[in-house]
Parts: C-alpha cells; structure tokens; sequence
C-alpha cells in the first residue's frame, strides 16, 4: 500500500503552478502528489513522472497530460528530451524510501521483517544489499557503514561482518543482526539499526550519486522562475539540497568577484518547512521530512 504523500499542499504549493506549465514529480511512488499536481493544472499544463521501482508502474495515472517514466531521476534530462521537453516549469522530489518499499518485507527495507538482503529500488540492478555485506572488502564497508550511517563503531562492524562471512554468507536480515548483536544495546536497538540499513541502503542505490545528478541537472533544465520542491529525510541528503541551492555546489565555495559577491544559479524561496504534530501523528514516515524550496535566479 501506498501511504498519504508528506506534506502535499506545501510541496506542491512551493512549485507556483501555472495551469499551462510542465511538471515533473520525479519520485512518483503511489502518484499523490502528482495528482495534486493534475488536480492544479488546465488542459494545455502537462506532468512527467519517473520512478525507477516496478511497482510504483501500477499507480500510473490515467490522464492525457501525464507520462509516466520507469527510470531512475539521475537521467531526468536524458528522458525528458526523448519527450521533446528540454525545460519545465516546475520540479519535485520526495526523496528516500516509499512507505511501500518499507511495508512490502521480501524487499528488504525494513528492520521490522525478516526477509533477503534486498534493498534494490530498482528490482533490475545487480547491487543488492547481500552483494555489499557479502563482497565488499572490510574497509568499504567501515566507509559504508561511516559515511551514509554516521555509525562510531564503523570499523568495528565491518570487521565483524568480514570475519562472519569466513564462516557463512549473512543472507536474511535476521543473520546480519545477529551478527551485529553486541552492537545493538535494547535502548538504542532500532536507532543503530535504522542507521546500519539506511548506510547499506544508500550504498546499493547509489543514492548520493544519483542525488547530485539530479541537482547539478536542474539550473539546465528549469525555465527562469521554474521551481524546485524538494523533501528530505535524513542530515546526508538535506545537507547537499541545503548547500547547493545556497551556492551551486556540494563542497568548497563558489568563486567570488572583487567585491565579494558570487553568482548562484537558485535561490531559496522561504525557509525550511516541517510537518505539523497532526500530520506526524496521521503519517508517521513524515517525522523527519524537512522541504526546502528554490527558484530559478
């Protein structure tokens, strides 16, 4: 089941509709909140939608205005121009894992079922979540499990894992946390592991990556004024969104002119927006969303 989109009136809201425009909601999911987008849009306004995810192919909406695409958001020029669109008007992302993906268990996501090291968006990629803790050298998964989970006892665990895998291959979820036991004190039990299954997650999907594609893509592919609405979930991928939109870039900073000042192709529009108690308590999954919103300079 595909659950209620996070904060759908002011994402969608943040994108300034005109009813003639071109959209693209480039994480479609359950497709909430490109309805929302069709439900503001005339009859000349047309939608592009991309999910990589099969499943999400069964929520295709059916309206003459709307194209959906089965591919995943780092090539969103690439497949937009084989449409004859080479800018639009308005673009949104609800970054990181559909409550689908989570509540479906043979994929793997959650922490809650056992199942198959998954993890795959994409049911087509090779990368699975039981290729990296099965084949990646012990310091790429130290780096893994640092990097994309901010875990202290990196190291520890991924040589934990190694020495594990010397013995027999961890193939369930249930086989890795037992591997990873004595690191998962009962307190702080679904905190480590949400932090150990988002590293591996964003690992198998290369989610950074596709994420700073996705970005470097936009000041291109935006109309002047066109709109950006962007939700994420987690301090990695806000901290790339934040920084980017602020100075075009995702590390070090821009070049300035003899007075100080630099050029920068987006600028924010308002501040960060969060869900309301009321909507955390309607849809748990919104906790931790933070929307920033940009325009085109």
């Amino acid at each position: 089941m595909y659950h209620n989109p996070v904060l759908l009136k002011e994402t969608v809201d943040g994108l300034n509709i005109k009813p003639d425009g071109v959209y693209v909601d480039v994480t479609f999911g359950g497709g909430g909140h490109s309805k929302e987008i069709l439900s503001r849009l005339g009859a000349e306004g047309r939608l592009f939608a991309f999910d990589q995810d099969l499943d999400a192919l069964a929520n295709a909406i059916d309206d003459s205005r709307f194209v959906l695409i089965n591919e995943n958001f780092r090539y969103v020029k690439r497949f937009l121009r084989f449409h004859g669109i080479k800018q639009v008007d308005g673009v949104l992302a609800d970054f990181g894992v559909s409550s689908h993906q989570f509540d479906v268990a043979e994929r793997g996501f959650s922490t809650r079922f056992e199942a198959k090291l998954d993890m795959r968006m994409n049911q087509e990629n090779a990368l699975s979540a039981y290729q990296v803790i099965n084949t990646y050298e012990e310091e790429q998964l130290r780096q893994v499990f640092a990097q994309y989970g901010e875990l202290r006892a990196a190291p520890a665990m991924a040589r934990l894992i190694v020495e594990h895998r010397e013995k027999e291959f961890i193939s369930t979820s249930t086989q890795l946390k037992q591997v990873l036991k004595q690191f998962l004190a009962p307190r702080f039990e679904n905190k480590i592991l949400a932090q150990i299954y988002q590293a591996i997650r964003i690992e198998v999907n290369q989610e950074i990556e596709a994420l700073k594609d996705f970005l470097e893509q936009m000041p291109e592919l935006l109309v002047e004024k066109g709109r950006l609405s962007l939700i994420s979930y987690h301090s990695l991928e806000d901290r790339l969104v934040k920084r980017f939109i602020r100075n075009g870039l995702f590390e070090g900073e821009p070049e300035r002119d003899m007075f100080g000042n630099f050029e920068v192709p987006l600028k924010k529009v308002g501040g960060l927006i969060m869900p309301t108690k009321d909507e955390i308590k309607i849809n748990n999954r919104a906790r931790s969303a933070k929307l920033r919103i940009a325009e085109k300079a």
